[in-house]
């Protein structure tokens, strides 16, 4: 009976240190998504340009897209846009833009203005790159939760029945859209 509760302690040293030991060698971007194969949460959010028309699941649907989850107050948002700007053009890829609005604090004088976040939008779209049909506005950021969304950048195939096939943390460059994207990408927007 004692010397089996010698060995209590090494089972449970050994069990965490293999534990730990495969957190060393797994990708932090490569993660099991529980939205994929699900449809698109419901929402009815706003366009970020024209506030008066509203999105929906429903309107989304009919061609598959690439759904960008991004800011402008993000760097590496910033650095994908020249790419994405390529995929759409040259490529056809229609990218549909969800910006991630980061909380305001009225605490430290920060309130949320659109006519402000408009511009600023604009002026970086112009700057490096438009790839966007449009941009949704998830103010609240409750369509970002309900994707599973850890922060920006982020992106989701969507088929065109609104359902969720991929989910890529990270940017897209060339290397990531050949190698894991545009297979998924192309299987689906092939569909009839």
């Amino acid at each position: 009976m004692r010397k089996g509760l010698f060995y209590i302690p090494l089972v449970l040293f050994l069990g965490l240190s293999l534990f730990l030991l495969s957190g060393l060698f797994s990708d932090p971007r490569e993660r099991d998504s529980a939205i994929i194969g699900k449809p698109l949460p419901a929402f009815s959010l706003p366009d970020l340009m024209n506030p008066q028309q509203q999105w929906t699941p429903e309107s989304l649907k009919g061609e598959t897209f690439l759904l960008n989850v991004w800011g402008i107050w993000c760097p590496t948002c910033n650095a994908e846009l020249g790419y994405m700007s390529q995929l759409r053009n040259e490529q056809g890829v229609r990218i549909i833009g969800l910006y991630y609005v980061l909380p305001e604090d009225p605490m430290f004088g920060e309130v949320f203005d659109l006519a402000t976040l408009q511009k600023d939008v604009q002026s970086r779209l112009q700057s490096f790159g438009d790839p966007y049909q449009f941009n949704i506005l998830d103010r609240n950021r409750r369509l970002s939760m309900d994707l599973g969304v850890s922060g920006a950048p982020e992106h989701f195939i969507v088929d065109a029945d609104g359902i969720v096939r991929a989910h890529h943390i990270g940017d897209i460059n060339p290397q990531v859209w050949r190698s894991k994207l545009a297979p998924i990408y192309q299987q689906w927007a092939a569909k009839p």
